[in-house]
């Protein structure tokens, strides 16, 4: 079984339900993903689709990863990474997927999906996610290892 990554991204800060009900993000929001995702691209970060739950403030995540990685067409939302989706049938997708991807979404779901991948409990906490950080993933023989993690508020 070949050596393959999986980026998991918490969305970028964003607007409170009372001041935008789509939850877009902040301007802060924006700028911490930008960061992000240039670093990335400049450490030649290689995927092949960034895939979101369709929320707004995840939808606009993805989009600024795509534009920075040049990655416009697969991009995509997908159903069960919502932030309290089960995330069993995600860990078994993972385990068989041959490619390396990006997910962006939320907690407690991204927190749970580590978990699971890296020492089998998802409700073990095993990683910290930060809004707009990015912890990578790697997968080599079947065994989920901790490759990166890059704060949401790089400098």
């Amino acid at each position: 079984m070949q050596k393959k990554m999986l980026y998991l991204v918490q969305h970028g800060e964003a607007k409170s339900k009372e001041e935008d009900p789509e939850r877009s993000l902040t301007e802060k929001g924006r700028r911490d993903v930008k960061k992000v995702a240039v670093w990335a691209a400049q450490t030649g970060l290689r995927i092949e689709q960034i895939r979101h739950s369709g929320k707004r403030r995840a939808a606009e995540t993805a989009e600024i990863f795509a534009k920075k990685l040049n990655l416009k067409k697969n991009v995509s939302a997908v159903s069960g990474i919502a932030p309290n989706d089960d995330v069993e049938p995600v860990a078994s997708i993972l385990e068989q997927e041959g490619q390396s991807i990006m997910i962006v979404g939320h907690l407690p779901f991204l927190n749970r999906l580590a978990s699971r991948l890296l020492v089998g409990n998802s409700e073990r906490t095993v990683v910290r996610f930060r809004n707009g950080g990015l912890v990578g993933l790697s997968c080599d023989s079947g065994n989920w290892s901790v490759a990166l993690l890059v704060p949401g508020d790089l400098n």
